[in-house]
């Protein structure tokens, strides 16, 4: 068979779609003129999100969903930067998972600096030193990020999106499964794959690591010392993976948070609502809470009780609901909510991705 007409064929679409490309940059150049001249912000991750389902509803095939947002996400990530390159801080060190988070939503083209803990994060974006940071907030599995919460409750950054990544953790060591005396990981990850330890591993010791990163390191530097971690931070730091996908559960997912300084766009019709709320001490407080988004059908996604930190057996709560901050029905929700709770405190609104 002359596979040549066919590549030219090919040859003469690549042609089409850099023509087309550079056709649409110069468009995005001049829109993003106009928001310059009004104060908006180059990064609208309610629009992208928009634009993303746009493409799916139009698309005919054989390329599937994954491989649009993939090939957008790039798109999207190289028009920015020509306008303005982004700085992003992350939970690092490098090759974690937080940096796997962020480069799924802002592609390859921003600056991405490691931040030691999740504190310096919100240091850096409330500095101006990044444009947004990324933490970890819960694993469907091992739970909340306490830290992150924490820090909401005492920050004055916004929430203005929130990624989900695929959790596949992996046993790393230079000795073999044999020869393994220590694991060391995060706390959450080791919690993720306790049940395979209690298996394979059962005379190891856990040992819990700074980050998935700091264990791979510590891994290929040490006999008997394995880590669970990301294949990419395997790879990063030049250490064999021993076993792949030792999480307990197969559909391990982790949520993250992107912070900004300021919020970002208006409702799209698929938004979630972060809040903090403290209840006065008395019976059925709590129960008043909840009222006001549960009377005007507001779904709750989640609840989360955390000491305040002010005084002994005081408590704040993190709520997710399903709207916008500036839907009608959350306004009245909320105006109900400060006649009986001390504090309300907004964290973010932002697109909620199928």
């Amino acid at each position: 068979m002359d596979l040549n007409p066919v590549r030219d064929k090919i040859d003469a679409i690549d042609r089409e779609i850099i023509a087309k490309l550079n056709e649409r940059f110069r468009l995005a150049h001049e829109v993003a003129r106009v928001k310059a001249e009004a104060g908006l912000p180059i990064y609208h991750p309610g629009r992208e999100e928009a634009l993303m389902r746009k493409l799916t509803e139009i698309n005919d095939g054989p390329l599937n969903e994954a491989g649009i947002r993939a090939i957008y996400r790039e798109i999207i990530s190289a028009m920015i930067s020509l306008e303005e390159p982004l700085t992003i801080a992350y939970l690092g060190p490098e090759a974690t998972y937080t940096e796997q988070a962020a480069r799924k939503n802002f592609g390859a083209q921003p600056r991405y600096v490691p931040m030691a803990t999740i504190p310096d994060v919100f240091a850096a974006v409330e500095k101006g030193e990044a444009h947004h940071g990324v933490i970890p907030i819960e694993n469907s599995t091992g739970g909340v990020v306490i830290h992150s919460i924490d820090m909401l409750a005492e920050t004055n950054l916004t929430i203005i999106n929130q990624i989900y990544l695929s959790i596949e953790h992996c046993l790393i060591s230079n000795s073999s499964l044999e020869a393994i005396k220590e694991v060391h990981s995060k706390d959450q990850a080791l919690t993720q794959c306790r049940d395979w330890l209690a298996r394979h591993l059962p005379h190891a010791r856990q040992v819990d690591a700074d980050s998935t990163a700091q264990a791979v390191k510590l891994a290929g530097e040490q006999s008997g010392v394995a880590a669970i971690a990301s294949e990419l931070a395997a790879v990063k730091y030049g250490v064999p993976v021993i076993k792949r996908n030792i999480q307990d559960v197969s559909n391990n997912v982790t949520r993250f948070l992107v912070l900004g300084r300021e919020p970002v766009g208006d409702s799209t019709g698929h938004d979630r609502t972060s809040l903090i709320l403290s209840i006065n001490d008395e019976p059925g407080a709590l129960e008043k809470a909840i009222r006001p988004f549960s009377s005007r059908g507001l779904n709750m996604t989640k609840i989360e009780s955390r000491p305040s930190r002010r005084k002994a057996w005081d408590y704040l709560f993190y709520i997710d609901i399903d709207g916008h901050w500036r839907d009608e029905s959350v306004q009245a929700a909320v105006t109900e909510l400060k006649a009986s709770c001390p504090l309300v405190k907004w964290l973010g609104s932002y697109p909620v991705k199928d």
